[in-house]
């Protein structure tokens, strides 16, 4: 695994036909890896502000993921330490209720060619129904707050939250167990990686 493979590999998706539209805007896709990073974020598609700028999280949403896992803005883009892997990596247009979700075959053509890259991934945090969906497929319990809820299920591969969007602060309102009971095992587990290397710390079943 090399950055040079990395490389060939988002050079093959930029002038795949499928994404001509996006490369014949100037638009690069959105992605981060690293062959050395340890731990792995797998959301929804970016937004068009995050298009634009070409980067992700750099906003409030930004803010409340990195304060969630517990690390510094210097940690969270250092590709060595995270990896980026959207199941789109293309803003996907607008929708009658806002942004697209991802095109349904991106994830599956271009996520295992990049994922053999990352021999070293400890953790895979999946944010939104839509990462957990594809990589829990029948997995996921009946909604998103409930796989969620049992994210204790998934461990030490997989890591369940919601989107760190200020439009979640409803949600959270009315799930209070989300902060008391999944955010102190999600920022322990992302120390214990990026620290020491150990294994993701041990949590109950139960």
């Amino acid at each position: 695994m090399s950055q040079k493979q990395i490389n060939e590999i988002l050079n093959k998706i930029e002038m795949d036909q499928e994404n001509s539209q996006f490369k014949a805007m100037g638009w690069k896709p959105i992605v981060s890896v690293h062959p050395n990073a340890k731990i792995l974020i797998i959301g929804q598609a970016p937004g068009l502000k995050t298009q634009n700028i070409g980067s992700v999280f750099h906003d409030q949403s930004g803010d409340r993921l990195r304060e969630w896992l517990g690390v510094t803005e210097a940690q969270f883009y250092d590709p060595a330490l995270f990896a980026i892997l959207p199941m789109d990596f293309y803003f996907p247009g607008k929708g009658k209720s806002g942004d697209l979700p991802p095109r349904k075959n991106f994830a599956t053509k271009w996520h295992p060619l990049l994922l053999e890259q990352m021999p070293h991934i400890k953790l895979t945090i999946l944010i939104g129904s839509y990462a957990q969906n594809y990589y829990l497929k029948n997995r996921c319990e009946r909604n998103l707050t409930e796989t969620v809820r049992n994210f204790k299920a998934y461990l030490p591969q997989y890591f369940t939250i919601v989107h760190p969007s200020p439009l979640n602060r409803r949600w959270m309102a009315k799930n209070p167990w989300y902060e008391t009971d999944v955010l102190p095992i999600l920022k322990q587990s992302v120390k214990a990686i990026l620290e020491s290397d150990s294994p993701l710390v041990e949590v109950s079943s139960q």
